[in-house]
């Protein structure tokens, strides 16, 4: 089984709640906004990251970070995009299996034409009165459990 963690939208704060989440991933995706590059780096002494670039992330050190990623994991392949509604793909006809995203801070989980679509939510800073959250993926052969995980219902 291969377990991965799934960030997004920290805006340059990476929770202590979050942090010991991802301890024990096999890696972890963070689908934008990131919005410093100390959270990569701290994200990378967890485990190996792939990240993509949100709206928000400016500046020369985020100039490596594409839009969008096209990643295998395992069997499967995983397709990253920051905000959903620029998606470039027809995911079923790519043979994608997962497509994670971020932006609307909500989390989310659907399942259309074959296709697993998670937006872990916002694991940064509350905005309005959005659950502040974070998700994983459990992944066996081409069987792929997610699971979204609230950090801080309270938190301001």
């Amino acid at each position: 089984m291969i377990r991965v963690g799934v960030i997004s939208d920290t805006h340059g704060l990476l929770r202590p709640e979050a942090a010991a989440f991802l301890r024990g991933c096999d890696s972890i995706i963070h689908c934008g906004d990131i919005c410093d590059s100390q959270v990569l780096d701290a994200l990378a002494r967890i485990a190996p990251v792939s990240a993509v670039r949100g709206n928000n992330d400016t500046g020369g050190w985020a100039s490596g970070l594409r839009e969008s990623e096209l990643l295998r994991i395992g069997a499967l392949h995983v397709y990253v995009i920051h905000d959903i509604s620029q998606i470039d793909i027809d995911p079923a006809a790519a043979g994608v299996a997962v497509v994670l995203s971020g932006h609307s801070h909500r989390p989310h989980v659907a399942s259309r034409q074959g296709v697993l679509y998670l937006n872990p939510g916002s694991a940064g800073p509350r905005r309005f009165k959005l659950p502040v959250s974070i998700a994983e993926l459990r992944i066996e052969g081409e069987a792929v459990q997610p699971r979204i995980e609230t950090l801080a219902p309270g938190a301001a």
